[in-house]
């Protein structure tokens, strides 16, 4: 499946790709008149195409077909991580949170933050790489950096959780899950999140969960509790 990312779509019958996207379907696929490809808006629309002027500048294609809610996902997971100093480390958790299906990222601004700058479109980029790659129909929401505190305040504490290393964090995931409610995991910086956080997300009704008993990256960790929600919804949909 030849897919190309389209977020401006309309479903008028004809569509011309951007000069980019027309490159890579002319001179790196060698696509020509004829060809069927295929259209992702990001929201869940997927658009049968087929090629009627192959021009590597403004590749023309002619709708034949949609389909809507194309790959949704029967659950919503949220991931509010802290970004690494090395940014390649964060890229990385987003390339393979996408693949693996996450609903929305919020990067946190923490106290221990090594980082306090991010170039969101980048990060946006890799995301759509992913959704191309993965063949799935919805781009997940990414959050620019957002200060912990204001992120908590405005939370959902019924079904947000914190993970963190001190002792008080012993129950896993599993045992708060609930199969279709929105699931939001908070994952710290290296340096863990302060005491002063932890007592704010308390606060707020947070409760704390463990992530195991190895001691993770935070890139791993976020990974990792992507993929435990993605599991236990798998293990508790009914048959």
């Amino acid at each position: 499946m030849h897919l190309f990312y389209t977020p401006d779509i309309t479903n008028n019958g004809f569509y011309t790709l951007p000069e980019e996207e027309s490159k890579h379907c002319t001179r790196v696929l060698r696509l020509h008149h004829g060809d069927t490809v295929y259209l992702v808006d990001g929201v869940g629309g997927l658009y049968t195409a087929v090629i009627q002027d192959a021009n590597n500048k403004k590749c023309q294609l002619q709708i034949i077909d949609k389909q809507i809610e194309y790959g949704k996902l029967p659950y919503y997971t949220h991931i509010a991580v802290a970004p690494t100093k090395n940014i390649d480390r964060m890229e990385w958790f987003v390339e393979k949170a996408v693949e693996i299906g996450v609903s929305e990222i919020t990067f946190l601004l923490c106290e221990h933050s090594e980082r306090r700058q991010l170039r969101l479109d980048r990060l946006e980029k890799i995301a759509v790489s992913a959704m191309k790659q993965s063949q799935k129909g919805y781009l997940p929401l990414l959050n620019d950096l957002t200060p912990f505190h204001r992120f908590v305040q405005k939370s959902l504490p019924a079904s947000t959780f914190i993970a963190h290393l001190e002792d008080d964090a012993t129950q896993s995931i599993k045992h708060y899950y609930t199969y279709g409610q929105q699931h939001c995991i908070l994952i710290g910086p290296e340096g863990d999140f302060s005491t002063t956080e932890i007592a704010a997300a308390y606060e707020a009704g947070i409760r704390p969960v463990t992530l195991g008993k190895s001691r993770l990256r935070t890139e791993t960790a976020a990974l990792v509790a992507c993929h435990t929600l993605n599991v236990l919804h798998d293990l508790s949909a009914p048959l």
